[in-house]
């Protein structure tokens, strides 16, 4: 049985939750500040639900403390927020979002969300190849990313972006397939996200960036010759 957190300073909010999702098979606690939140042992939840809008720490704040921790960096957020303009939902998956559900929403569309998250994560989990190109290598077992020996710090989606591209060097992925492969029950996030993960990715890449190459028009792509230069 997946356990969950709810975040929420509405504290009725909080109830229906728990009410409706203890009712779908899942273990369910609340919190009502992000402050209360981080004062409870993370490691234990297998999801975290989290408003954006609290008093003091925001959700943002605490997804990007959840994030910090070697516990929970892999553990699937979801955001159901009322702040729902385009820079609020790349600020969330840039924060380490799984997915991000728009108040007022319906109960059967958080439980059928937070279903596929964990289902997709299960999934992931299930892979057992390990990556390996020159010093850079991504293990999907513990789900850890390294260069020259040491771990690089990547969120969810961009270890998944990196190891989609690794995993079929030289193969261009669309926008869209990388949406298909990485979010394939989003139906919201943006081709933006791609390029602000890609733009992520090279930033700790390092001198390895610049195997992770653009071809305008078309997608992105791993290449295991270095390029003379990107398009």
């Amino acid at each position: 049985m997946a356990r969950i957190l709810v975040v929420d300073d509405e504290a009725d909010l909080c109830e229906i939750l728990k009410f409706n999702l203890e009712n779908s098979g899942f273990d369910v606690d609340t919190a009502t500040s992000g402050e209360e939140a981080v004062m409870m042992d993370l490691s234990v939840y297998d999801l975290f639900l989290l408003d954006v809008m609290m008093d003091k720490m925001s959700g943002f704040m605490l997804a990007a403390h959840i994030r910090k921790q070697p516990a929970t960096e892999r553990t699937p957020i979801i955001f159901i927020t009322a702040k729902c303009g385009e820079n609020d939902v790349l600020t969330g998956f840039n924060v380490g979002a799984d997915d991000y559900i728009h108040k007022p929403f319906r109960i059967s569309e958080v439980i059928a969300r937070v279903r596929a998250v964990l289902k997709r994560m299960q999934s992931s989990d299930a892979v057992s190849a390990e990556l390996v190109f020159g010093e850079l290598s991504l293990s999907p077992d513990t789900k850890r990313a390294s260069l020259a020996g040491s771990d690089i710090s990547l969120t969810k989606k961009e270890f998944e972006v990196l190891y989609l591209l690794l995993s079929k060097p030289g193969k261009v992925f669309s926008r869209e397939e990388i949406l298909l492969n990485v979010w394939p029950d989003d139906v919201n996030v943006l081709e933006r996200s791609i390029d602000v993960s890609i733009a992520r990715l090279r930033k700790k890449l390092g001198t390895y960036a610049a195997y992770l190459v653009s071809r305008s028009g078309y997608g992105y792509c791993f290449v295991k010759k270095q390029p003379s230069g990107e398009e």
